[in-house]
């Protein structure tokens, strides 16, 4: 069965399945859901513990051999399986389906790996693990949602943020949850229980934002153009080379110039979005996006960028970072 993170705690207090898929981009929320299973299953007895990486050339005959001396042992086991890129192939996948079907009272199977595609997620192995145990699906905590993570992790620390003290906290560690989870137990050292306002936290929380160039596209399709500005500048200030900022902000452009015209030809943008390969989570968006500007706005923008670029190559004078800010400040208007 499927279950959610904010069931994960109920479920294990009730039982232990047999077998686990855990999966996500997000190595904190991975770890700890994790460390939870591994928790139940050692009060449930497991006090042996093999870990396995499927990285290039893995011996997946290794894998399912070391589970052939289970019946002449008492002792309980616990068999983890990372996938690196989520696709075990065909011998992998023959190999977890086995060890799905050996798994019980002295087997306990867990398999991780990143945010699984479709096809992937539809597989015969992933499946298996479906039917007979646990799949745990965790996903991102989104910047909407970050604030109030941020100040439940603090009540739980035995802290009291008020609003401002979590938004400080927000704008500082944004998209870096171990950053996050880290400057929270730093208060705690520094400040002991109790209420925390942002002014302690500014004293005693260093600037670990994890900006790319993906959240920058992103906030500014959004129409957030001071968190787009924000970005770039993170994106400055981390090293980034402009050349790599211009390629994302092109590629963007290009995608909405198209999308543009199709419309403006009295054709469908949701049946042009998938065409054009847009990702459904980012369809509201794109859509946004363009309803916002008039025909011929991209165009003059890609024209921008390309100027940013020549620029940064040292092909033409100006300072590609301005002109950066420039190109984000008009697509989130």
């Amino acid at each position: 069965m499927k279950i959610q993170a904010n069931r994960l705690s109920s479920h294990l207090i009730k039982s232990l399945a047999p077998c686990y898929l855990v999966t996500g981009d997000e190595f904190l929320l991975v770890d700890e859901a994790l460390d939870a299973i591994r928790e139940k299953a050692r009060a449930s007895g497991f006090t042996s513990r093999e870990l396995h990486v499927a990285t290039t050339g893995f011996d997946w005959h290794a894998l399912t051999a070391s589970t052939g001396n289970l019946s002449l042992f008492a002792e309980q086991r616990i068999i983890e399986l990372r996938l690196p890129t989520g696709k075990p192939g065909k011998s992998g996948s023959a190999a977890i389906i086995d060890l799905v079907e050996q798994s019980g009272p002295e087997l306990l199977f867990i398999v991780t790996g990143p945010k699984l595609d479709k096809s992937s997620s539809a597989s015969k192995w992933a499946r298996s693990i479906d039917q007979k145990g646990v799949s745990l699906p965790l996903w991102p905590i989104g910047v909407r949602e970050l604030p109030g993570w941020i100040a439940n992790r603090m009540r739980a620390a035995g802290l009291e943020p008020d609003r401002d003290a979590v938004t400080l906290i927000a704008d500082r560690v944004e998209g870096n949850l171990l950053a996050a989870q880290q400057e929270i137990e730093k208060l705690r050292l520094i400040l002991g229980a109790g209420k925390v306002s942002a002014e302690a936290v500014n004293e005693a929380v260093a600037n670990n934002s994890r900006y790319d160039v993906y959240k920058l596209t992103d906030a500014a399709l959004a129409g957030d153009a001071k968190r787009s500005v924000r970005i770039l500048g993170g994106l400055r200030a981390e090293g980034v080379e402009p050349v790599i900022v211009m390629w994302a902000l092109t590629r963007e452009l290009r995608t909405l110039a198209r999308l543009d015209d199709v419309i403006r030809q009295g054709g469908d943008l949701g049946g042009a979005m998938q065409k054009t390969g847009v990702w459904r989570n980012r369809q509201g968006l794109v859509r946004s996006c363009i309803g916002r500007h008039q025909h011929g706005d991209f165009h003059q923008m890609l024209k921008a960028t390309g100027r940013a670029d020549a620029a940064a190559k040292g092909q033409r004078p100006g300072n590609p970072w301005q002109m950066a800010t420039d190109v984000v400040v008009g697509l989130s208007r």
